[in-house]
Formats: structure tokens, sequence, C-alpha cells
């Protein structure tokens, strides 16, 4: 059976993650050590909340180096939500500094509709820009749950695998190398959320 760590630095919706992982059978266990994440055989790196003390947090337990020192070893990893924002360069929530694991900057989002509402809360369809292991088997029409009120902007568009739509269309799934990031929620997005999971479970890093 394979193997991961959830990464705790207090941002909240561990227990859910963790749930979905033994829906499909991934044994998983919550940690705040940092020597842990870096001896993982895969990560889990979750999250709700703001930038700036999701960012204070990380460095005050460490775990900001073991990320990048996990991820310089090749372990395959998942970030969602507050876990991909914080692995790009900056986030506008906060003024933020964030890991820098992957090229980019989080915007807030400015929507001219008054009839959309921020934060951008509830499911919406991820459309596939490019084949990933860990989306394999999404189809079209397939939505997912988001809660968020900022989005990513990678620096490089080669870093986008799928894209959702509020106003304007967006990057919700992010990789590069061994790390894989998605803005939504899988472990709150039902059959299609666990297939995602299942997936990384079986993922050996590449793509």
């Amino acid at each position: 059976m394979s193997r991961a760590v959830i990464v705790d630095y207090d941002a909240g919706n561990l227990r859910s993650v963790h749930r979905a992982c033994h829906e499909v059978g991934l044994d998983a266990e919550i940690v705040a050590d940092p020597a842990q994440v870096v001896s993982a055989e895969r990560v889990i790196f979750p999250g709700v909340g703001a930038a700036g003390s999701a960012m204070k947090s990380l460095k005050a337990r460490g775990m900001d180096q073991a990320l990048h020192e996990a991820l310089d070893k090749g372990t395959p990893t998942l970030g969602i939500c507050l876990g991909l924002q914080i692995s790009l360069d900056y986030s506008e929530e906060n003024d933020t500094t964030t890991l820098g694991l992957i090229g980019g900057n989080v915007r807030r989002f400015a929507l001219d509709d008054p009839a959309l509402k921020v934060p951008h809360m509830g499911w919406n369809e991820v459309v596939l820009k490019k084949p990933h292991p860990v989306l394999e088997g999404l189809e079209p029409g397939d939505e997912f749950y988001f809660v968020h009120a900022y989005y990513p902007e990678p620096a490089e568009a080669d870093c986008v695998y799928a894209e959702s739509e509020y106003e304007h269309p967006f990057a919700c799934a992010i990789g590069r190398g061994n790390y894989f990031a998605t803005q939504f929620h899988p472990e709150k997005s039902g059959r299609v959320g666990l297939r995602l999971i299942s997936r990384f479970a079986q993922w050996d890093g590449t793509c």
C-alpha cells in the first residue's frame, strides 16, 4: 500500500483530506515534524486560510525547508488550495513572499460582473489543458469544489494542466516535475475528487 504524509501547519481541512485518502486506500498520516516530510514516500500539502499566517507557521515549524528538500529528492507531492497558492513566488494576500516551488504569483479576483461574488465558492467545471497522470480520466463536464478569493498565475504556461472559469479562465491545476497542485478541493469533490487522489497515490512523480 502506498503511504503519504499530510503536512500540518495549522491551515485546516486536514481531517477531510485524511478521510479521502483512507477512502482510496492511501495510508496517510498527519504530521507536524519536518523530518517526517523529508523522509516521506509521498507528501500532501493542503490548506485553507490566509497566505501570510500560513507562511509564518511553515517557517516556524521548519516546514518550508522540508518541502523544498522533499521535492529536491523527487518525492511525489500534491498541493491543495492554499497549499497551491503558497507554492508560487508571491501572493497578493497579505503581500506575502511564498515558497517558490513553482514560479509565478497569486492574484485576487477582480470581477466586473456584480452578480459574481468573491470568494468563488461551489462546483465548477475543470477543463484539461494537457495530460498529466494525476488527471487521467478527467472528462468534459467534470466538476470540482472550489472555495477561494485568489487564483494562481504561473510564470510559465507549460505549468498549467487544467483551467476553470470565474468570469475569466484561471489556472486550477498546475505542476512541475514531481509537484502537482490543485486550486480546487479534491477531498470535497465526491467521486471525481477521490479518483484524483487515487491517481496521486499511484503516481511516481514523472509526467
